[in-house]
């Protein structure tokens, strides 16, 4: 049994993923930090003050961590993907089937029905979205590496 493409996660160096591995730590620490001054304080704090800070502290910590420990895996994703490709990826072709417009998010731009074909791997249909731009039409070609495992693509 094949898995379904993925797009790989767009690449980060070195030196952006030890930046955003301490952002995202930086993001984690202030919740478990607050909680352990809450409830070390002396004199302790008159109990509706005492409930109060230790509830948004707990809030504080729970949306910091979660958020913390998503971004660590994005980045963690991203330069592991780019590591299987470089060493597993064969160079492919990537035909454009179909365009559309992709109105999601920030950046609005085109969705591209992609047909992958390369040695070593049978092709596949995937979808990407990228930016706007007159050369994305159908019948165009790109250019793409895919690591054959488990389809894992990124479109150069």
């Amino acid at each position: 049994m094949t898995s379904a493409p993925r797009e790989a996660e767009t690449p980060i160096g070195p030196i952006g993923a030890a930046l955003c591995r301490l952002v995202f730590l930086a993001i984690c620490l202030p919740g478990p930090v607050l909680l352990t001054v809450a409830l070390t304080l002396d004199p302790p704090l008159p109990p509706a003050e005492f409930w109060g800070m230790l509830a948004g502290d707990v809030l504080i910590t729970i949306v910091g961590v979660g958020f913390g420990v998503l971004g660590l895996r994005l980045v963690t994703r991203s330069r592991r993907d780019a590591r299987r490709l470089a060493t597993a990826g064969v160079a492919a072709t990537a035909e454009i089937l179909t365009v559309a417009h992709h109105l999601g998010g920030e950046d609005p731009g085109l969705e591209l029905h992609l047909r992958i074909s390369g040695p070593g791997f049978a092709p596949f249909g995937a979808d990407t979205i990228r930016p706007d731009d007159p050369a994305l039409v159908p019948g165009a070609i790109l250019t793409a590496v895919v690591d054959p495992a488990d389809r894992l693509f990124r479109i150069t």
